[in-house]
């Protein structure tokens, strides 16, 4: 009788094990729209600093060695000074034209495809996060090499002879023609798909290592980790921006990727594929931190409405 209990209560060694739980997700419409909400806010807040890494860039050696910028700060002291604060945010709308959707792309594609590859415990194996920044940064060349090309035409305007008459980027625009706006797509390639692959493994894992064991991270480190995982992909794919920068300004005398390299080499030096290093580390660090904030901030929001509804 007591056996008969015993056995009766007993759970039964043949039934279904419970289903893994698997965390909340935002849809990819979702994803999409506080992704390009993202790419805004962190975009207008560093632009400044990016047209000083793209003047310095772009600055050649006169005859007699001389420099038109001696540095970042005085760059910057003479855009204000000779093209007021306005000229800190040359090309900012069609930057933002541009980066809205490459933002939206950028983070809710590499969101996707993470979440293709992730276990049932949410975990995910390295390879598959880097072909996941790879993926989210060749799709994002679509969005991508418009945008960069008007943005770079009009940001070195400022360097041209006073007399000479600014273009409109809708006068940018039209002179390139749709084949003119893919000019450089593969340098862009060349450094926004190895950019993503380091920056998104590198978010991640700095991500995970501040989370506490009940999965919160602060404000503060959310931050840090984008900042930190975009100035060290930012440094390390420096060389092919300054190629791009190169190959993409108006009139440029180089006729391909591979000879511009070669010249660049050739007439300044291993350190010219380093130009503005510091600069681009010091947008990609800001703007990554802010946007990525922006963007797990207002996840978090979708997520938690989804509970309660």
């Amino acid at each position: 009788m007591s056996s008969s209990k015993a056995s009766s209560s007993a759970p039964s060694a043949t039934a279904p094990a419970a289903a893994p739980h698997r965390p909340q997700r935002v849809p990819l419409p979702q994803k999409l729209v506080v992704g390009g909400i993202a790419g805004i806010i962190g975009t207008t807040c560093i632009f400044p600093i990016d047209i000083v890494k793209t003047r310095l860039q772009n600055q050649r050696i006169g005859p007699g060695g001389e420099r038109m910028y001696n540095g970042a700060v005085d760059c910057f002291k003479k855009i204000v000074s000779k093209e007021g604060f306005r000229g800190l945010y040359r090309g900012l709308v069609p930057n933002l034209i541009g980066v809205t959707p490459e933002k939206a792309i950028k983070l809710a594609v590499n969101e996707k495809l993470r979440e293709t590859f992730e276990k049932d415990d949410g975990s995910i194996a390295l390879i598959h996060e880097v072909i996941s920044g790879g993926g989210a940064g060749l799709t994002q060349v679509i969005a991508t090499n418009p945008m960069e090309i008007v943005k770079i035409r009009l940001q070195v305007q400022g360097t041209l002879p006073p007399d000479v008459p600014r273009k409109s980027a809708v006068q940018v625009v039209r002179e390139l023609g749709i084949r003119g706006l893919y000019k450089g797509t593969p340098v862009t390639l060349l450094r926004d798909v190895p950019f993503s692959f380091i920056f998104f493994p590198s978010y991640a894992n700095i991500k995970k290592f501040f989370t506490d064991e009940k999965g919160n991270i602060g404000m503060f480190y959310l931050f840090l980790s984008g900042a930190t995982a975009g100035a060290v992909a930012a440094g390390a794919v420096t060389p092919a921006d300054v190629v791009k920068t190169r190959v993409q300004v108006e009139n440029s005398r180089y006729n391909s990727i591979p000879h511009c390299a070669a010249t660049v080499l050739k007439e300044e030096g291993v350190s010219a594929f380093f130009k503005g290093a510091y600069q681009r580390m010091a947008v990609q660090a800001p703007m990554f931190g802010i946007a990525l904030l922006a963007f797990e901030l207002q996840k978090k929001y979708i997520l938690a409405h989804q509970a309660q509804s």
